[in-house]
């Protein structure tokens, strides 16, 4: 396995920047998520690591080698990509052997990598069965396995689960943090889910515009969020931020003239009898989700606070309720979005 480095990253598209300044450091051995909305750059990140982008300024580092000039092919890389794109006519066996018959491996090599990478992803039953005979997941598997039996330094990950359903899509992030356990490996992976990257990363890389807006560990940057973007990304349901103009009559916050956002996650208000908390509102909708409870708390004509209560909560629509955020809840931004201390 290998670090990774990247050095002050810009890649453009004509006259459209993609990627601005972009460095980062990635351990050997970690699990990182790239992470961001549609056109974030997050791919087009993980492509300038893999080669299949070039960059228009900047180094790529993987290991001790600066390979930002070097082939794909001769990177030391695998990626998987969110189509399995097996081929249909061969076996899974054939599928997995396919490159390394292509680099000229030895047969006895290519068996034993094979029949590894087999076992690792409970695929030993399955080795001499086409891609239509598999389930969307085994396909899945079958592309992992063929990115293991090349041995690379860094395994790279493409939104990997987004053409599978829901129950599989979790089934999968399961298995694929085991594997990372059992391989050691380096693995960077690309998702515009931030439920996948809170649950799967190491280290959480947050993209925002072609920028780097926050890398961190996942519970770090729900907690302390470094900018109103973090904040409102970070989390399911997403943190409340508000403008403290947009609600009138906000009791008891003492609040700088700095502070021009104010933030709690669903989780920490504190529900209160009405006029007792630092704001009131009615609730409008209950969702009872089983474990928790959702309440959406129109506080003014133009703003809804999520609060998640206690799966049993009886809150009924309708009812007036006052919110109190607890002090060492509130988080604070200013004009520009940046956190306050």
């Amino acid at each position: 396995m290998a670090t990774v480095n990247l050095s002050q990253i810009n890649k453009f598209y004509g006259a459209t920047q993609a990627l601005f300044d972009v460095s980062l450091d990635i351990e050997d051995g970690a699990f990182v998520v790239f992470v961001g909305p549609s056109g974030c750059g997050k791919s087009t990140l993980l492509r300038a690591i893999a080669g299949l982008e070039g960059i228009d300024s900047g180094a790529v580092r993987i290991g001790e080698a600066d390979v930002t000039d070097t082939d794909p092919a001769d990177r030391g890389v695998a990626m998987v990509f969110q189509s399995y794109a097996l081929f249909p006519h061969m076996t899974v066996r054939q599928n997995m052997e396919f490159g390394m018959k292509v680099n000229k491996v030895d047969p006895a090599e290519r068996t034993r990598r094979i029949a590894e990478a087999a076992r690792i992803l409970q695929l030993t039953d399955y080795l001499d069965r086409k891609p239509s005979q598999l389930s969307g997941g085994q396909r899945q598997r079958v592309a992992i396995g063929r990115a293991i039996v090349k041995s690379p330094k860094v395994f790279l990950f493409d939104e990997p689960l987004s053409n599978l359903d829901a129950k599989l899509r979790v089934q999968m992030r399961v298995e694929l943090e085991a594997l990372h356990k059992q391989l050691n490996a380096t693995m960077i992976y690309v998702t515009h889910d931030q439920v996948e990257a809170m649950t799967m990363a190491d280290k959480i890389v947050v993209l925002n515009g072609g920028r780097i807006e926050q890398v961190g560990a996942p519970m770090d940057l729900y907690h302390r969020p470094a900018t109103k973007f973090v904040a409102e990304f970070i989390g399911s349901p997403a943190m409340n931020v508000f403008a403290q103009a947009r609600v009138p009559g906000l009791r008891g916050l003492t609040l700088d003239g700095a502070t021009a956002y104010i933030g709690c996650r669903p989780e920490h208000f504190m529900i209160q009898p009405e006029g007792t908390g630092h704001l009131d509102g009615t609730i409008l909708v209950r969702e009872q989700l089983g474990g928790e409870t959702l309440l959406y708390a129109c506080v003014s004509d133009d703003l809804t606070l999520v609060v998640r209560t206690d799966g049993d909560d009886s809150t009924a629509p309708g009812t007036r309720i006052g919110l109190e955020i607890p002090a060492h809840r509130l988080h604070r931004f200013d004009a520009d979005g940046r956190a306050l201390s």
